[in-house]
This record gives structure tokens, sequence and C-alpha cells, in this order.
């Protein structure tokens, strides 16, 4: 039987400068062993590092002796700054940020919904310009380029009207009582970090996770993702029955076992 993860409470990092600073929370675990590979979470949109996956994560760094790091972007979770500044390139300078701040030779990147565009632009950012070695990608429900390639197609025209307008829409969220809020800037800036234009050389194993009853990210995406993966060993495993989330205990147990296996 798994036991619950010791609470810990988060430390902070600032990011950015002048009116841009935004005060960044994490947990950071040390592992038992200088050299081994650092599990980093990167989650989704609207959620936080307290969630079901992350947790079990961390968890599972601690049983394999590991360190890992879970942070929340800013406007999420106890970060500080706007949820309505968030762009991909803000949440991408966090992502790199935190990373930085507690460096590993070596990095197992961990990427749910969102958090699966991000990994793969961080890699990107890591490969030119740090020495971390990104060691393995395991991307759960994927939504790289999910700004133009899954909410810019289905926009009605009040949406786009909105957008034009206001600069924000707002979409029923099924996770939470408030809605989802998708800015212009969100939009145009999702635009410019696409990753689905090109061969992707991720230079490591990947294995990505994702239920066939998505209706958020339908598992099409991720198929359409491994097209764009042809160097790397990439393991996809579909879950006939799977939601988007992917916290039952059955999904939890296929983390794991996927996780360690990169390891």
């Amino acid at each position: 039987m798994n036991l619950p993860v010791a609470p810990e409470k988060s430390t902070h990092i600032t990011v950015g400068e002048g009116g841009e600073a935004r005060q960044i929370a994490l947990v950071h675990r040390q592992g038992r062993a200088a050299d081994s590979p650092m599990l980093v979470w990167l989650g989704g949109y609207r959620s936080d590092m307290s969630g079901t996956k992350a947790l079990e994560m961390e968890r599972l760094a601690g049983e394999l002796g590991l360190p890992s790091l879970r942070f929340d972007y800013s406007g999420h979770g106890v970060s500080g700054g706007a949820f309505r500044d968030g762009t991909i390139s803000r949440w991408l300078e966090e992502a790199l940020a935190v990373i930085k701040a507690y460096p590993a030779r070596d990095v197992i990147l961990i990427g749910s919904s969102m958090g699966g565009w991000i990994a793969l632009r961080a890699l990107q950012e890591l490969r030119k310009q740090s020495e971390i070695a990104i060691k393995g990608l395991f991307l759960i429900a994927p939504a790289p380029d999910f700004t133009h390639d899954l909410i810019e197609p289905a926009l009605s025209e009040t949406e786009r009207q909105s957008l034009q307008e206001r600069g924000f829409f707002e979409e029923h969220s099924e996770y939470s009582p408030e809605p989802n809020i998708f800015t212009r800037d969100l939009m145009e800036d999702g635009f410019s970090n696409r990753v689905l234009t090109g061969i992707i050389e991720t230079g490591c194993p990947v294995h990505i996770l994702q239920g066939m009853k998505d209706a958020d990210v339908p598992f099409q995406h991720a198929l359409k993702l491994v097209e764009f993966l042809p160097a790397d060993d990439v393991v996809l495993t579909l879950i006939r029955d799977g939601d988007h989330r992917l916290s039952r205990p059955q999904d939890i147990e296929r983390m794991r076992a996927a996780i360690i296996g990169l390891i």
C-alpha cells in the first residue's frame, strides 16, 4: 500500500526583473546519490504541483533515492503572478529557471498535458544553452501546440470576436467551477512556440502515455507527435478507457513503470 508523501513546505525563487518579477513556488528533494538523474514535474494548464501525479512522481523518486523537483507556474497554485499574464514563453522561462536553480547533470522531464509542450521546449532550450543532459522524456496526454492545433480550429465566431475585442475568451472547465481563460497573448505566443513544425530531435528515449477517451487532447494528437519524433526511441502507450487526467491507480502504476524504464 502506498503511504502519503510527507508534506513539505515550498520554497520560492524570483523569475524575471522589475515589473515582470514573480515568485515561483517549488519543492526540491535531494537524492541519495549525487549522480542520480533528477525527476522534474511540468504540470498542465491550470494544474498545480500538489496534484496526484506530481506527488506520485515525488514518491517514486524517494523510493529510488533520486532527486525530484516540482513547481507551480506563475498564476498557478501557490506561485505569484497573474494567471492572465501567462504564456508558453513565460511559463517556459520559469521552468528553465527552476531547473537551473537546482542543477543536476542528468534530468528526466515529466510533462503532463501542456507540461508536455513545456517539456519539449525546455529540452530544446537546455540543449542549446546548458550542460544539463536530458536523459528521458515522459509525456502524459501531451498537448504540444494546443493553442494552434486544438483550440483555434474549434473557436466559435463569438469566441473569435471576444479574443479580438476583449483580448480573451472564457470556456467552461470540467475540472473547476471557474472557467478556463484563454488570452490573445497566449494564443499568439503559442504560435511562436510551436514544436510540431519539423523533426524534433530529443536525443533521449521518450515514453508517451495517452488515454483514448481523452476529451481534452484526442489520442490522435499523440499519434501526430510521434510522427515528429522519427529519430528517437519512442514508446506510445494507449489506454483504451483512459481519460485526460490518467490519475486512476492503474494509470499511476503505468506512470511509475514508464519512469523506471527511462531511468
